[in-house]
Formats: C-alpha cells, structure tokens, sequence
C-alpha cells in the first residue's frame, strides 16, 4: 500500500476473505499474472486444511481457492489490465512503471 500511496495511484481494497473472487475473475487475474492456480497457492494453508492442491487439476484448483481464499497469495494488485503479486512489495513495481 506504502508503494502504491507513494505513486498517487488511488486503490480500491478487497478483502478477498471477505468477499472471494469468483472463478472467471481468478482465472483473469491468473492469466494477468502469467501464473498457473498453483503458483497462486499458500502452501501453509493449504497443509492446514489438508488440501493436496498439486494433484489437482487447474479447474479443481480454482474451485477449491474460491471456496478457501485463505489459500491465494496475497496481496495481489491489479492494475489497468496487469496483475502482480505484493511479495515481495518491490514486485508490484513491475505493473506501476506501466501506470505512472
């Protein structure tokens, strides 16, 4: 946030455990990302819950991260049509050189 605040770009937040992504917008933001589902995945939570998450099919995956958000990495920011990953935060450069 410090990163995006320092740029002056404006950001909407979406506590994604609070209101998850559907499956369509994973899958964009997946595709932004040039990331498979599980790449996406936190291996902690996902042990946590006893989620084999690498035996499962990409669909499958994104089903499961629907139902569990806790599994997405986090934060993920996207912007004007390109996603990043916030970690570590340096990485959310990539998409801000676009922007500003």
């Amino acid at each position: 946030m410090g990163l995006l605040e320092e740029k002056g770009v404006e950001t909407e937040i979406i506590e994604y455990l609070k209101t998850p992504p559907k499956a369509d917008e994973l899958r964009k933001i997946l595709g932004m990302l040039g990331m498979e589902a599980q790449q996406l995945v936190r291996d902690g939570d996902a042990n946590k819950l006893g989620i084999d998450y690498k035996a499962m099919d990409q669909d499958t995956l994104i089903d499961e991260m629907v139902k569990n958000p806790i599994l997405i990495q986090r934060p993920l920011v996207v912007l004007n049509g390109k996603a990043g990953l916030g970690r570590p935060p340096e990485d959310i450069l990539k998409i801000l050189w676009a922007y500003v």
